[in-house]
């Protein structure tokens, strides 16, 4: 499903770049682009608001309620000031009551839930009829899609492929990279009409995104010293990096994307 976006009035890429090793900076750039033009109803819900980083460089205003069940993370969020109220809970037992959203986001979180059915029935429960509820994960072309996966089949080794796949799913943390069909089933059932969704990230932005990975291991090192992903965040010192990915961290749409971004709404 085409989708035009205009050009974003905040410069996203730089925003996350700053802070973020460049491969995460990438993604979250395009999915902030998109949240933009979207009417975003208050009181919202964020479902998986890790440590608030995306809240804050996407959103202008303050965000009602985040939910996370990871204790880190959502310290590090209230230390953001993003947020109007944090909640540490799992997101399949919310603690808020029937009908007290009026919508819901969650922004790349969904594929790393084992049990997601429950989940979205939660967010179904909390929203008001009709309420949108707006998320983005990783489709189904993701791991067939991955460079080093697709040289391994072009030199005939599909069980190395197949091992490599495995290993990227593992260090992605990925429990669900469905179809827009399978998840408009997990949908309806939860209890959402989905509205409207398109395809992002194309092929060539996920290898410069897949690389990214090894090419970040020195800012893994820098954030397990001094619990910063840049030393660093200046204009010059990320000026070459920026001016490398700036062509992949496109907000548009593409028929062979790897992530899909999805809106929907109670019924």
């Amino acid at each position: 499903m085409p989708i035009q976006t205009r050009p974003a009035q905040k410069d996203f890429l730089w925003l996350n770049l700053r802070e973020l090793p460049y491969f995460r900076s990438m993604l979250r750039s395009v999915e902030a682009a998109f949240y933009q033009d979207l009417d975003l109803p208050a009181p919202l819900l964020d479902v998986g608001c890790g440590d608030g980083h995306f809240a804050q460089v996407s959103f202008e205003r303050i965000l009602d309620v985040g939910l996370d069940p990871w204790h880190g993370p959502i310290q590090e969020a209230g230390t953001r000031h993003n947020y109007r109220l944090l909640t540490e809970a799992n997101g399949a037992q919310m603690p808020y009551p029937d009908q007290a959203f009026s919508c819901a986001i969650s922004n790349s979180v969904l594929e790393h839930i084992p049990e997601v059915e429950k989940v979205l029935v939660e967010t179904c429960r909390v929203l008001k009829p009709g309420a949108p509820f707006v998320f983005c994960v990783p489709n189904n072309r993701f791991n067939d899609s991955l460079s080093i996966t697709r040289a391994l089949e072009k030199l005939h080794l599909k069980g190395l492929a197949n091992l490599y796949r495995r290993f990227f799913t593992r260090i992605s943390r990925h429990k669900h990279m469905d179809s827009p069909e399978t998840w408009t089933k997990r949908l309806e059932q939860a209890g959402f009409v989905v509205e409207k969704w398109w395809h992002y990230f194309s092929p060539r932005a996920q290898a410069v995104f897949e690389w990214g990975h090894y090419f970040g291991v020195p800012s893994l090192i820098t954030h397990f010293l001094f619990r910063r992903w840049i030393l660093v965040p200046s204009r010059w010192n990320l000026a070459l990096t920026y001016r490398s990915v700036q062509a992949f961290a496109t907000a548009e749409a593409c028929k062979d994307g790897v992530y899909t971004f999805y809106i929907t709404r109670r019924a």
